[in-house]
């Protein structure tokens, strides 16, 4: 998803999915607010969960035909144009839109989605990753140990390359102790980010931790 296009005023007219660089944001959440305003007023509850003075979110048909797209924050009487909301603002509105989607898509695909959010947003994105799940097949690449945090170890999978430069998969679940060091309280973040998992890791040759003696 491009911040930049989910800045823009697409002309207007309701449509069901979100695309690829997100241009169709405001056509969304007015598809969501004319056919499903139950999930639209959910989206918004969790927006304002994670920021907190945000009021509402409009996408108001304009006279030219195009969306206008709106956030109204709590200190400022007017709302202002999604071009001046911050990244992290509108990023998390399209996570949301996406993964609370009424009619879900098969299959989801989020790349590196800490880029822009605040590190204490991630778990909890974590986790409406998680919920979404139940409709949908997921798959999400990061580089955030805030944003695996909210995983489990039968859910990550580190990618790496051996020692002839194949890339190879291993799931958290199987190395070592991981999964009894989450039981007894660690987060898999701070785990990989120690070096518990022994692969995946960049300052070593390959991803590959050296072997010791």
């Amino acid at each position: 998803m491009s911040i930049e296009d989910a800045r823009s005023q697409p002309e207007a007219g309701p449509q069901e999915r979100l695309s690829k660089t997100g241009d169709n944001l405001p056509n969304v959440i007015q598809y969501l607010k004319e056919r499903h305003p139950e999930h639209l007023a959910r989206i918004f509850q969790t927006l304002r969960r994670r920021i907190p003075r945000l009021e509402r979110v409009d996408a108001d048909q304009m006279p030219d035909g195009r969306l206008l797209l709106q956030l109204k924050d709590a200190p400022f009487d007017r709302p202002i144009l999604s071009r001046f909301a911050s990244d992290g603002t509108l990023k998390m509105l399209a996570y949301l839109v996406m993964l609370l989607d009424p009619n879900p898509p098969r299959f989801i695909g989020i790349e590196e989605p800490e880029n822009f959010l605040h590190p204490r947003l991630l778990q909890d994105l974590g986790e409406e990753c998680r919920a979404a799940t139940e409709r949908s097949q997921l798959l999400v690449t990061t580089h955030s140990p805030f944003f695996v945090n909210a995983l489990r170890p039968e859910e990550v999978r580190i990618l790496y390359r051996d020692d002839d430069g194949f890339a190879k998969v291993d799931r958290a679940s199987d190395i070592a102790k991981i999964s009894s060091l989450v039981h007894e309280g660690a987060l898999l973040g701070h785990l990989w980010s120690e070096g518990h998992f022994g692969v995946g890791d960049p300052l070593v040759k390959s991803g590959l931790r050296p072997t010791r003696t």
